[in-house]
């Protein structure tokens, strides 16, 4: 499967589940991603530029985030490593501008954004990216999505779901509080102004 077709195939999980729960040590997570952030990301892929068009990913992209706004929205906890936020993608104003659309997206009452410190050390998240789906009116996950360059995993077993939840309650337990996190991408973003 191509690298586009896979990195737009949970969007479809996005649109049933009920609760969507992310850990995201290298970028910001998709849902949250501005236009150029986005296509900043595109662009230093070489895999995506042989594979697909870059314009119509990013177009997809933005019509995913609408389960953040819609009439019933999704319940979405996010949790990112703390050098995420330092990494300038796409220059100075993207990085601003993506660290604000961050605090903002986390005051909506349906969003929650942690940030893992560095200062925590290793952490439980050393198993890389992934996306827990809950669908219903349960929080228990449903569901797993995994994603590599060339393809994508779901994993359905309890023993499975048990584990990536295991782990995202650690994470969530070593972050800095939802309040914590957005003062410190504010003033991260306040910095970027001083430059």
């Amino acid at each position: 499967m191509p690298w586009f077709t896979v990195r737009t195939a949970s969007g479809g999980l996005e649109e049933e589940a009920g609760y969507i729960r992310t850990w995201e040590p290298i970028l910001v997570p998709g849902l949250l991603q501005t236009e150029g952030y986005a296509r900043a990301i595109l662009d230093a892929n070489p895999a995506i530029t042989r594979l697909g068009d870059p314009d119509s990913f990013v177009k997809i992209r933005a019509n995913r985030k609408a389960v953040l706004t819609k009439e019933s929205p999704v319940r979405l906890s996010i949790i990112i490593w703390e050098p995420v936020l330092h990494c300038v993608v796409g220059g100075e104003d993207v990085h601003r501008d993506q660290l604000r659309h961050l605090v903002e997206m986390g005051q909506l009452p349906n969003v929650t954004i942690q940030v893992v410190p560095l200062s925590v050390g290793a952490t439980a998240g050393t198993c890389g990216a992934f996306v827990l789906f809950a669908f219903a009116d349960t929080p228990a996950p449903g569901a797993v999505f995994l994603e590599t360059l060339t393809s994508s995993q779901y994993l359905e077993e309890a023993r499975e779901l048990d584990g990536y939840w295991m782990v995202f309650d650690w994470l969530r337990s070593s972050a800095l509080d939802p309040e914590q996190s957005l003062n410190t991408i504010a003033a991260l973003a306040a910095a970027k102004l001083k430059k």
